[in-house]
């Protein structure tokens, strides 16, 4: 089963215009707020109308703006979790989940909406009204009422944004099992990088409405194709990059020449690195050249509960405060060379250094 998606539409500041398909595997949509990312899930729902383009669920035309078809939100199968979850106030967790399933015999209705209780583990909630219930147990509500439809595909605006870390963890383990048995076109739009990454397996990066890179999400984290796309991927480190003659590639903002493996068909604008690729030797014997090895000083460190973030400089510091490189370790390994004299070496592996040509 296939989603096939083309979007066209006029925004205040510019044009949501998009073209891809989605199958059995889970797809992010990734981008900045504003991008265009909810206005796409809700002109795929039919809750607002493209101006041009086509949309098609399997075997069935929701939308084709030539063909002037425009199937209403009711009948598209189409289930939609809200970021804000819209669940009905008035409504128990039980009346919010069978809502849209008045079509169906009594039995059938109360047989569907039981198993999906369990499902989404709501049984002790199920009588509950919405103001009653936390963050979680709310979106898990939504969750199990875009599912009673048994929809052919299922759309996901933000489902975790609003929840605190605990919950989001929560949730997110319950959309992960949701999506192992869903086994049909699913969306989700996030901002945030580690979701989009652990939730989905392709990944489409949204910018202005436009369609910045698509495909396997590894790729994209891997070889970004635009400095654009590795920057809303969350990568901190860019250079200005000339190739030499002989392959090495000169990083001239961190003022070193490099090997990278990525082979790259027109001269390369950038060079970049994750922060996490960094790696740091932890000891040198002796001060012969290696490849992609270099001295390094510290600017300064920024610490999270279980990594430290260093702002690196590849030449000896002079009084201004700039850094080349951002580096991300753990902090088992920090503590073990933090107190070492500077410098300190760091290695920028050919494999985790990647090329962009612009």
């Amino acid at each position: 089963m296939a989603l096939e998606v083309q979007i066209e539409k006029k925004l205040s500041d510019f044009e949501l215009n998009v073209a891809f398909t989605a199958s059995e595997k889970p797809l992010s949509i990734l981008g900045p707020s504003g991008a265009g990312k909810t206005m796409l899930l809700r002109c795929i729902a039919g809750l607002e109308r493209a101006d041009r383009g086509r949309v098609a669920l399997k075997d069935r035309v929701l939308f084709d703006s030539d063909q002037n078809i425009r199937v209403p939100a009711q009948r598209r199968r189409i289930g939609m979790v809200f970021q804000n979850y819209a669940l009905f106030p008035h409504r128990t967790v039980t009346e919010n989940i069978e809502f849209g399933l008045h079509g169906l015999p009594k039995e059938k209705r109360a047989a569907r909406v039981t198993a999906l209780i369990e499902r989404t583990h709501l049984k002790e909630l199920a009588n509950r009204y919405p103001r009653t219930l936390s963050g979680g147990e709310q979106q898990r509500t939504a969750l199990a009422r875009a599912l009673a439809i048994d929809p052919e595909a299922l759309l996901l605006d933000e489902p975790l944004s609003a929840l605190d870390t605990h919950l989001r963890s929560q949730v997110e383990a319950q959309l992960q099992e949701v999506f192992s048995t869903y086994q049909r076109p699913a969306l989700l739009v996030t901002h945030n990088i580690e979701e989009a990454y652990r939730l989905g397996e392709q990944l489409l990066v949204l910018s202005r409405g436009r369609m910045a890179a698509y495909g396997p999400k590894e790729e994209i984290f891997r070889h970004p194709p635009s400095r654009e796309v590795g920057q809303l991927t969350g990568c901190k480190n860019f250079s200005r990059a000339r190739m030499n003659p002989n392959g090495s590639v000169e990083a001239l903002d961190w003022g070193c020449k490099v090997r990278v493996d990525q082979a790259l068909s027109k001269q390369p604008a950038y060079v970049g690195i994750r922060a996490h690729h960094i790696d740091f030797l932890e000891a040198r014997t002796g001060g012969e050249a290696s490849e992609n090895v270099f001295p390094c000083w510290l600017v300064r460190a920024s610490e999270t509960p279980f990594r430290e973030t260093l702002y690196l400089r590849l030449q000896p510091p002079g009084e201004e405060a700039a850094y080349d490189l951002q580096a991300e370790v753990f902090k088992e390994k920090w503590l073990r060379f933090r107190d070492v004299p500077c410098p300190w070496h760091v290695r920028l592996s050919p494999e985790s250094l990647f090329l962009t040509p612009e």
